[in-house]
């Protein structure tokens, strides 16, 4: 207590003054319109401040999550477009079939390893056969395709990228029919090569290139890229073209694993043909 004391009679200047500004303050702010007004302002936006700062920091810690819900929201639209394109139209009037489903679906899967300056660059998925996947189903991001499930496991599955020696897609010209082969030279990752696409093909630089649907992997109409560079090989007859992918092969966060519901009968059957 005796402390205390010695600390105000020891400062009891400064308190005086202190104590003195703050009435004068308070008479000023309430008996002027303006000052108060300056005042409340500047204490809402130091207030607003400190709460974005609080909600950024906090955004921030449920990137993760609200990442992993957007995968779902961007799952189910694909899957509402995929049962659109499955509707045929009558002449006449539009008939809804309930009974109507999608020969597509698509899983979200969160990657935690990507390979893209190997020979032959594989992809890690935090997604298996828990979950129903299995080997050669396609794999997409929301930009266009990733490549191919190769090895499945309980919980995890690898990708065999596009960017690999041995991936090799149908693909075709979006404008036309015309298709090839969709490779890769193993030199650039931000480049793919179509090949086996006749010289009669009405092709150009900056046409898209899409997938074909010639195989039970991935529907046709999938973005995969537009054409950067092409060359008419004299003695072949045939283009080498240059793609440049919609995806970002070195940035991958979120893909879609594409499961077609018919794939097994269309193996079954076409195992029949070859036999």
């Amino acid at each position: 207590m005796q402390q205390l004391i010695r600390f105000f009679v020891r400062n009891h200047v400064s308190l005086i003054y202190v104590a003195l500004l703050s009435l004068s303050l308070v008479f000023i702010f309430q008996s002027h319109q303006y000052h108060r007004s300056a005042f409340l302002n500047s204490a809402n936006a130091l207030s607003g401040n400190l709460f974005s700062i609080a909600g950024g920091i906090e955004s921030y810690f449920h990137l993760e999550k609200k990442n992993s819900i957007l995968a779902e929201e961007n799952s189910r639209l694909r899957q509402m477009v995929s049962k659109l394109q499955t509707v045929e139209l009558p002449e006449i009037t539009l008939q809804k079939d309930s009974s109507l489903h999608a020969q597509y679906t698509f899983k979200p899967a969160k990657v935690i390893n990507n390979n893209y300056a190997l020979q032959n660059n594989f992809i890690t998925l935090k997604i298996g056969k828990n979950q129903g996947v299995q080997r050669e189903m396609g794999v997409i991001s929301s930009n266009g395709i990733v490549g191919i499930i190769d090895n499945v496991s309980g919980r995890f599955s690898t990708v065999l990228s596009i960017l690999h020696s041995k991936s090799r897609i149908n693909a075709r010209l979006k404008k036309s029919a015309h298709f090839g082969s969709l490779i890769w030279n193993q030199k650039d990752p931000n480049l793919l090569q179509l090949i086996d696409v006749p010289r009669m093909a009405p092709v150009k630089k900056g046409d898209t290139i899409v997938t074909g649907g010639k195989s039970a992997i991935f529907p046709d109409g999938i973005p995969i890229g537009v054409i950067e560079n092409l060359n008419l090989n004299e003695a072949s007859n045939y283009f080498e073209i240059d793609v440049k992918p919609f995806t970002d092969m070195t940035n991958l966060s979120y893909v879609y694993i594409i499961q077609n519901r018919f794939r097994e009968e269309i193996k079954a059957l076409e195992k029949q043909v070859n036999e």
